[in-house]
């Protein structure tokens, strides 16, 4: 039987089970009453991990959640069709799918070979986690691009061997090795 977490006890990034589907916590708040007989109540900004949908919900400081059956699996990228992309776990050597929905736009991110966090539950994949950093070639770029002198502004577009467009510093070239920050889709640097 999975523990039961109570509402109260939810923190940041935590994972939950609700009405048979598996939530993150991505922000919590407290309303404690002024009355007498009031009650407290949580509100919690979640992340639905099957569909991606965020919002806020409402709950009592009593009620309760089962933590989910979640397991994170190394896994490396091979390829992908139209049904979405494919994976090979590192430990079982078992091929694992995703869909184009569960993707969302990480492909842009990944080469053959890339090593990433498949998210299961209950044995079956729902999404996944990329690594911080990518390295990936710049396959076009403007040379000797004039940035906006007046503003500092020297940054430039690039297109990565994904089809990635991010902007570069203007030193940057084609053909050059560079490391892009997945979170924030930035240039982080030389390699």
């Amino acid at each position: 039987m999975a523990s039961m977490i109570e509402a109260i006890e939810v923190k940041r990034k935590m994972y939950f089970e609700h009405e048979g589907v598996p939530f993150h916590c991505l922000d919590k708040e407290i309303s404690t009453p002024t009355a007498r007989g009031g009650q407290t109540l949580v509100r919690l900004k979640m992340r639905n991990l099957l569909t991606r949908a965020v919002f806020d919900k409402t709950f009592k400081a009593d009620d309760k959640f089962t933590e989910p059956d979640l397991e994170d699996v190394d896994a490396s990228y091979l390829y992908n069709d139209a049904d979405g992309a494919y994976f090979l776990d590192q430990e079982s050597f078992e091929t694992l799918n995703l869909t184009n929905e569960m993707l969302g736009d990480s492909l842009e991110f990944l080469l053959e070979g890339t090593v990433v966090q498949i998210e299961k539950y209950q044995g079956n994949p729902i999404g996944l986690q990329l690594p911080m950093h990518v390295e990936l070639v710049v396959k076009e770029t403007e040379p000797g691009f004039k940035g906006d002198t007046a503003t500092g502004t020297t940054n430039k577009p690039a297109t990565m061997e994904t089809g990635l467009v991010i902007r570069v510093p203007s030193f940057v070239k084609e053909g050059e090795k560079i490391k892009i920050a997945t979170e924030s889709r930035e240039f982080a640097g030389r390699v």
